[in-house]
């Protein structure tokens, strides 16, 4: 029986430089969202508040409550557990002032025997969390530096890297008791572990069931079952033994497949465990009983030639992804409401990989149970980013700790689609000077050619392992090699312009980005400077990236012109995120079945930032979320140097006429060339552009249309600032309707990236759709949902409603 200790906790700095003493708190939750809520501190997302609040971090905090013993049903128990979920970082327990554990690492799962020190009637819990710069900069007097992306010691404890502060995060260095937390009264024996393994065989399902029990009573005899999809399995344990192997084979089950692929079809698994003479085991009698949803389906990683595909049920899949980072910098205010909504984002840009970034987390279980019903793959980075980590004790030791815990829990996961061992680390002692820093010290290496794959491959051999990303499949090999495994592209924003793109033949890229700032509505809630411009303080403060303000500026390169106040600077350089990573995406999708894979920076954010994500801090979609759902849509039609190419990843062909149209910026066609197409299903065909299309008479004042099922692609012969864009002229149309606005657009002139920001408005209000472009004549409709009327004249005006030739103001 377990009783949660969620009630009646306060918390105190335990610091004679801090006065705070006493404050509620909130269990789930840590010291920021504790003393925010009772007035302490200001909002750290706002303006620069964070850069006032780094005390937090290198204070000693106490969180402690009383609660009464026995519970109900629990005072005959044989044994009383405290079950920690997780305790950010540094933490001592103690129950009754007597000491139960010292624990150091946020991923972890704790469980300490503490019947004999309960006692009758009111009982005291406190958990002291030390400093965790404190315990960081320990370790690292005592093990020696090591190199890393930022001057902040996170490497030196077993902590979400980020809470350090990254190049989109701030630095808020928490402490608390961030999940659940209570007593678990038992007897006899408990399952301890359940680890499942399911797999394919031909048609038929397989679920190999490994159950480990703790035991109370070393003389009974017990009874473990297993039941899924209507096959049931049993096995008798003799006293003294705490293993059990039951297998179950299930004829012809329904199929677990990826969104777009199938369905996702789940099925219960039970596992109980019963005294043999089927008395209960408890206090208070019953089963132990442990369930999980489980999904039938093979998997396997094709590593041949250097590729790096995943293949799921025997069919090849183009993993059309993104990389999630923690989705807030105080993770126990993540809701599954909130990752509903997040993953639904997700889905709707027609996502079906999700990679759990290393300076982040294990995700909670309602990610991966979400992702499970979704269909959306998870790739799950082990917790190591950007910097080489030591070796030495206690850090091995926590380290395969965690791991074992996690592996366990998330095994069952269907979604579960790949282990990966670090994010950049390998790349970084091989390509960043670190080798030579290092002299000789310990840098993760054993963590992640031997120990993480050794656990693994114990815990989990029906998944793949790989070292880390980017890799190319061997230590001794370049790691961030295109031609093999995979590569991360950061040329591109950091130096090169996004047309460098263009340049590269990957495998299967699983990180590449480009910055752009959030939604307006969201800048302005966390920027609150009175006279807001792009050289604002406020805003630069919420720009992380070094020199990023300037490669923002640079990255208009020619393609758009340099803005002029804060209104063309917002939609400019959000206008140029979309279409980097729009290019950079299509350009990866016609070279399948060579690359297999696109995994963008980023999907989220976990604060208002100017960053590389699609969905800002506040969960509002920018531009780039509208230009991927385009790119990542099952059929797309693109050109590609002298070529159409027509991309299927589809479950069937796809037939039919393209429609090349070389046109006068004033809508009269020059050249028009039909020819018959044929797609066959997750394929890509390749359409040389026809001589009469190919070439502009007047690069400035002509573009070009590719049109098939449906689907429309422009491509004009010059860029923005060299076309000569006419004045943009057209009828806007408003009208009220359930929910919202309908907004029609019938263009007179030749509209380029027509775009609508409701948000400006009213912060609940959105779009369905942006950056249309319109040839003279055409038509777009756009549906606005806001819980209140919004002003027609307003919506249809600058700067809500937007176009890169708009009429001068």
């Amino acid at each position: 029986m377990y009783h949660p200790l969620h009630d009646g906790w306060t918390l105190t700095a335990v610091s004679d430089e801090v006065d705070i003493a006493g404050v509620p708190a909130v269990v789930p939750g840590c010291v920021h969202t504790d003393l925010l809520a009772a007035g302490l501190i200001d909002d750290p997302y706002l303006d620069d508040n964070e850069n006032r609040l780094t005390w937090i971090g290198r204070t000693t905090w106490a969180y402690e409550t009383t609660f009464l013993w026995p519970a109900d049903g629990a005072a005959d128990a044989e044994r009383v557990d405290l079950v920690c979920d997780g305790l950010d970082t540094v933490a001592t327990v103690l129950l009754n002032g007597t000491e139960v554990a010292a624990t150091a690492n946020m991923h972890r799962f704790h469980r300490f025997p503490v019947r004999e020190l309960l006692r009758e009637g009111e009982n005291t819990l406190r958990v002291v969390f030390g400093s965790p710069y404190d315990y960081a900069e320990e370790r690292r007097a005592e093990v020696g530096d090591r190199p890393g992306a930022y001057d902040e010691p996170y490497q030196f404890i077993r902590k979400m890297a980020c809470n350090f502060g990254w190049d989109w995060g701030p630095t808020l260095v928490t402490a608390g008791i961030w999940r659940s937390i209570g007593l678990h009264a038992w007897s006899g024996a408990r399952l301890a572990s359940v680890r499942p393994l399911v797999t394919m065989e031909g048609h038929d399902g397989r679920v190999e069931v490994r159950a480990t029990v703790e035991r109370a009573a070393p003389d009974v005899s017990l009874t473990v079952t297993a039941e899924v999809a209507g096959v049931r399995a049993e096995a008798r344990l003799a006293p003294g033994e705490r293993e059990a192997v039951l297998v179950l084979a299930v004829p012809g089950p329904d199929v677990w497949w990826p969104r777009g692929y199938g369905d996702q079809p789940l099925h219960p698994l039970t596992v109980r465990l019963a005294p043999a003479g089927g008395h209960g085991l408890a206090s208070g009698g019953g089963e132990d009983e442990w369930t999980r949803a489980v999904g039938f389906r093979s998997l396997r990683l094709d590593l041949a030639d250097g590729a790096f595909t995943f293949v799921v049920n025997d069919v090849p899949v183009f993993a059309r992804g993104a990389n999630w980072i923690p989705d807030d910098c105080f993770p126990a205010r993540i809701t599954r409401e909130r990752l509903a909504e997040r993953l639904g984002q997700a889905c709707d840009a027609n996502m079906n990989l999700l990679r759990i970034w290393g300076g982040g987390l294990y995700e909670s279980d309602d990610f991966y149970d979400l992702c499970d019903r979704l269909g959306l793959l998870v790739w799950q980075d082990f917790p190591f980013a950007c910097a080489a980590y030591p070796e030495e004790e206690p850090f091995a030791s926590e380290v395969e700790a965690e791991a074992r815990d996690n592996v366990a829990r998330l095994m069952p996961r269907p979604s579960l689609v790949l282990w990966n061992g670090n994010n950049e680390n390998i790349e970084g002692y091989h390509d960043w000077g670190w080798r030579e820093s290092l002299a000789g010290r310990t840098w993760g290496g054993g963590f992640y050619h031997d120990l993480l794959p050794r656990v693994v491959a114990e815990l989990d051999p029906t998944r793949p392992y790989w070292p880390g990303s980017p890799y190319s499949g061997a230590p001794d090999l370049p790691p961030n090699d295109p031609a093999r495994g995979t590569v991360h592209i950061w040329d591109v924003w950091n130096r090169e312009d996004y047309l460098r793109y263009g340049a590269y033949h990957p495998r299967f890229v699983a990180e590449f980005g480009f910055q752009g700032p959030p939604a307006y509505a969201t800048l302005r809630r966390a920027v609150r400077d009175e006279h807001l411009t792009p050289a604002s303080p406020g805003l630069a403060h919420h720009q992380k990236a070094a020199d990023g303000m300037d490669k923002l500026l640079r990255g208009l390169g020619d393609h758009l012109p340099q803005p002029s106040g804060l209104d063309d600077w917002h939609y400019l350089t959000q206008l140029n995120q979309a279409r980097a990573l729009a290019f950079a995406l299509e350009r990866f999708r016609a070279q399948a079945p060579r690359c297999m894979g696109t995994v963008i920076w980023q999907l989220n954010d976990c604060w208002p930032v100017i960053s590389w994500a699609a969905v800002d801090g506040d969960g509002r979609r920018k531009p780039l979320w509208y230009a991927v759902r385009r790119a990542y849509a099952d059929r797309l039609l693109t050109f590609q140097g002298d070529a159409i190419t027509l991309v299927n990843d589809g479950g069937a062909g796809w037939s039919g006429e393209l429609t090349v149209t070389r046109l006068a910026l004033s809508g009269e066609p020059l050249a028009v060339e039909t020819l018959p197409v044929a797609v066959p299903a997750r394929g890509t065909l390749s359409v040389p552009l026809p001589e009469a299309v190919a070439a502009a008479g007047d690069p400035a004042k002509e573009l070009m249309t590719a049109s098939a099922g449906g689907l429309t692609a422009v491509r004009f012969f010059a860029e923005d600032t060299e076309v000569a864009y006419p004045e943009a002229e057209m009828d806007v149309v408003t009208e009220e309707v359930p929910g919202g606005t309908r907004v029609t657009v019938t263009a007179r002139t030749l509209v380029r990236d027509l775009a609508l920001f409701p948000d400006r408005l009213d912060p609940r209000a959105e779009v369905d759709d942006m950056l249309v472009t319109l040839p003279p004549g055409a038509t777009a409709t756009f549906h606005v949902s806001s819980p209140e009327p919004l002003d027609p004249a307003a919506l249809t005006s600058y700067p809500v409603l937007r176009c890169v030739n708009e009429a001068r103001r």
